[in-house]
């Protein structure tokens, strides 16, 4: 049945295609003498009336409209608050729009309803209302162009475009849309005054023509393809088949408009100064998102009243097409829904990824992305199962299999699921972080990227280590909250340890008072005591906190100081030496022997 109701409605197409285009071929010869009868009509009209009238009306409705606008836009208050902030760039787009959409209120008033309230002949009553109604829809379009556009005002644009871009594009919107308003008139004109409707469809393609004119010198800069595409446009609206026009026109211009929704909320939201390539704000997100969420099912309602289809009898309809056309409705609604949820989501944790810049919010640049990978794989799973439905499929029957299979896997990869389970644990111990330096047995480093099943570290070295979560085991931490960093210098058994206390003392002073260290200092060096006597020297010992990760270039500038002062307050640094000592007898014994030797060895 659907293939049949499919199969007559072409071939009802195609007749009517072919007998419009009949129907053309026949009236173009007597076109001439068609609008020969239409300017007797309007001769003949005049005669009653002088010529010009019903144009006279018009400008004067017109002028009387503008002066009602002028008018009203005289007391309107000026708004000159600029402060910068995206709630005032909106409120300064809104009033801006709002008083624009008035002023073209009072224009109305003034000529449409000032004509109105007075009684005319049918004919110049019809003939007026029609071009000032044409104006007043020209300029609705100009005032929509204008809050888009803003060609003269860069901060209220709400599409991204440069000036000059702005300037071109507002210009050929102004143009396209007179043009069209304009034989839309003269063809209710012409339409009452007679003229034969295939003569006058001769009449409105000669006017399209100057449409796809506009449309070739908007777009012949910039992409030459667009040319042809504007003439195809103009072909299947010449030969009635509105249908694929809309269609053509929903293919191209889709992507178009979805992008520019998403580019235009980004550009108005974002903050004065700040990067466009920032993270997206949550409302930017949602809007941009609900908006090319409408821009679809607006493109998919223009199409199916295009194509004459019945909504009532998609609805009601039991066929196999019919089903198949209702679930793929369902299942795109799904889909946008959870684009939306998803963007929403994303968005949220880029803000808070972007915000989290300090160690004080390493947990979260470590938690945020493994959220956003979790929400991102119930989303799709959600989507598809939801879609499936739609669709008619059963998905029980689905997820008990699931069920089965996972059961299967699961005692095949004993291991994946422990290194999972592993992972789990660890961060909700909040073991590691990304950016923290951990060891683990024989493995050390900075955390990098926390896997699936696997940490990777960077040894200071350069290596890197992937490790199952399942073979961390013990992990040792060494950058969470502060690190005690000991130091053990060894000094001669006659230095005064009383005077190297103060040096070490104000050595701790002066690096808490240097701004490039101090910041990392927790506690300043300080000498804890002696540890202890050796062979050679007096060990001392010292100690300092400071933030993990900072000790060693602290300890560095702590040795230099140290060495520098002790040097110039007379303490000796001790080191190993040899001594050798006895009764003289025995040492002039010794050096004798040595002499014979060596002269025995002369030759």
């Amino acid at each position: 049945m659907a293939e049949e109701a499919a199969a007559g409605y072409l071939a009802g197409r195609v007749d009517a295609l072919r007998e419009h285009i009949v129907a053309l071929i026949t009236a173009a010869p007597g076109l001439p003498a068609e609008l020969g009868r239409v300017r007797a009509q309007l001769e003949q009209e005049w005669q009653s009336r002088p010529p010009g009238t019903v144009l006279g009306l018009i400008l004067g409705f017109i002028v009387l409209g503008f002066v009602v606008e002028a008018g009203y836009r005289y007391f309107i208050p000026k708004r000159n608050t600029q402060d910068g902030s995206v709630a005032e760039r909106l409120r300064s787009i809104g009033w801006r729009l709002a008083v624009d959409l008035g002023g073209v209120a009072a224009f109305t008033l003034g000529s449409a309803a000032a004509f109105l309230a007075f009684d005319w002949p049918t004919r110049t009553r019809q003939a007026v209302i029609g071009f000032l109604a044409a104006f007043i829809v020209l300029r609705l379009v100009i005032v929509t162009s204008r809050a888009l556009l803003s060609p003269r005002d860069a901060r209220l644009r709400i599409l991204p475009a440069s000036d000059s871009e702005a300037a071109f594009w507002h210009l050929r919107i102004g143009l396209f849309t007179g043009w069209f308003a304009l034989g839309w008139v003269i063809k209710d004109w012409l339409l009452l005054l007679g003229m034969e409707q295939a003569s006058l469809r001769l009449v409105v393609y000669v006017l399209g023509l100057g449409l796809l004119a506009i449309a070739i010198e908007a777009f012949w800069r910039r992409s030459r393809l667009a040319a042809v595409y504007f003439v195809l446009l103009w072909v299947l609206w010449a030969m009635r088949a509105f249908g694929m026009l809309w269609l053509a026109v929903v293919i191209a211009a889709l992507p178009v408009v979805m992008r520019l929704a998403q580019a235009s909320v980004d550009h108005v939201l974002r903050p004065e100064g700040a990067a466009a390539a920032g993270p997206r704000s949550v409302l930017a997100a949602a809007l941009g998102r609900a908006l090319r969420a409408l821009v679809i099912v607006g493109a998919a309602f223009l199409l199916v009243h295009a194509f004459g289809l019945d909504v009532d009898a998609l609805a009601a309809g039991d066929s196999v097409w019919i089903r198949l056309v209702r679930g793929a409705v369902h299942a795109l609604v799904i889909v946008l829904v959870a684009d939306v949820v998803w963007m929403v989501t994303a968005s949220l944790i880029d803000q808070k990824l972007a915000a989290a810049n300090d160690p004080g919010h390493a947990r979260l640049r470590t938690l945020l992305p493994i959220v956003r990978g979790t929400v991102a794989v119930v989303l799709i799973v959600m989507t598809i199962l939801m879609a499936l439905s739609a669709f008619g499929v059963q998905v029980g029957p689905l997820l008990a299999s699931a069920g089965v299979i996972g059961i299967a896997i699961g005692f095949g990869a004993q291991t994946l699921v422990r290194d999972m389970f592993s992972k789990f644990f660890y961060l909700l111990d909040d073991a590691f972080r990304v950016g923290e330096y951990i060891q683990s047995g024989n493995y050390k480093g900075t955390v990098e990227h926390l896997g699936v099943r696997s940490v990777v570290l960077r040894h200071h070295r350069g290596p890197v280590y992937t490790i199952p979560y399942g073979q961390l085991g013990a992990v040792q931490n060494q950058s969470r909250d502060w690190v005690i960093d000991k130091l053990t210098i060894g000094l001669t058994f006659d230095s005064d340890l009383d005077k190297a206390k103060k040096l070490i003392k104000q050595i701790g002073k002066d690096l808490a008072k240097d701004p490039e260290l101090a910041p990392n200092i927790l506690e300043p060096l300080k000498m804890q005591g002696v540890e202890q006597f050796g062979d050679f020297a007096i060990q001392i010992r010292m100690k300092m906190m400071t933030k993990p990760g900072e000790q060693f270039v602290i300890r560095r500038r702590a040795y230099a100081m140290i060495k520098a002062a002790f040097d110039a307050n007379g303490i000796r640094f001790a080191h190993p030496t040899v001594q050798v000592a006895g009764p003289a007898e025995a040492a002039a014994a010794a050096a004798a022997a040595t002499q014979q030797a060596l002269k025995a060895s002369a030759p």
